[in-house]
């Protein structure tokens, strides 16, 4: 049995990845679906039960920026029209676009925040985060370890920081728990306690 890299293409995420990583509420990111300002890919589950709909990076600087600029009330014609400049940026460049006629959105400043973690999660998801049937049933973990992503995540709430987990774990890099806190958020454990985890640490 090989051990599933929980990534399918470099620059996908899915509608709860993306809305963590912008900021946003998973509705915001369906309500951009359902008026067709943003298309998502229907793909494979990266594990079993998982999320099929896949969005590409720079759908977060998309909503961040909607976000940041309190442009939600902006109409739809509009929307698609910064989409499709955003959509249109070399993966990892952030600059000011015209989406309208003297219409001009600096994302550069709004968003390089949101969209330089963006960036380092998927680079850290397909590095660090792997799924395999044999470890801990297919709970996703950190690569070559048995450190979940749910027992990252609890002690993160519990009032650690990411800095205070990666000193536990000198061979792992920081990157790895970020990642492992975000796709935990992105990807809650279904009808099942919360607490058992904490101790897979």
């Amino acid at each position: 049995p090989h051990e599933e890299r929980l990534m399918t293409a470099a620059s996908d995420l899915t509608v709860k990845e993306t809305a963590q990583l912008a900021g946003v509420t998973a509705s915001v990111v369906e309500k951009a679906l359902e008026t067709k300002v943003l298309k998502a890919k229907e793909k494979k589950a990266r594990r079993r039960g998982g999320a099929t709909r896949f969005l590409p990076v720079n759908a977060v600087i998309y909503l961040a920026a909607i976000k940041a600029a309190k442009l939600t009330d902006l109409p739809v014609k509009y929307k698609k029209a910064l989409w499709a400049q955003l959509k249109a940026l070399e993966v990892g460049t952030l600059k000011p676009v015209e989406f309208a006629p003297m219409a001009i959105l600096k994302v550069d400043e709004l968003v390089s925040e949101p969209y330089a973690k963006a960036l380092r999660y998927v680079n850290a998801r397909d590095t660090h985060i792997v799924s395999n049937p044999e470890i801990l049933g297919g709970t996703p973990v950190i690569t070559n370890t048995r450190i979940t992503v749910y027992s990252v995540l609890a002690r993160l709430e519990d009032g650690e920081s990411l800095d205070e987990i990666a000193g536990d774990y000198p061979g792992v890099p920081r990157e790895a728990f970020e990642a492992a806190a975000i796709y935990a958020k992105a990807n809650p454990l279904m009808g099942r306690p919360r607490r058992p985890w904490h101790a897979a640490a």
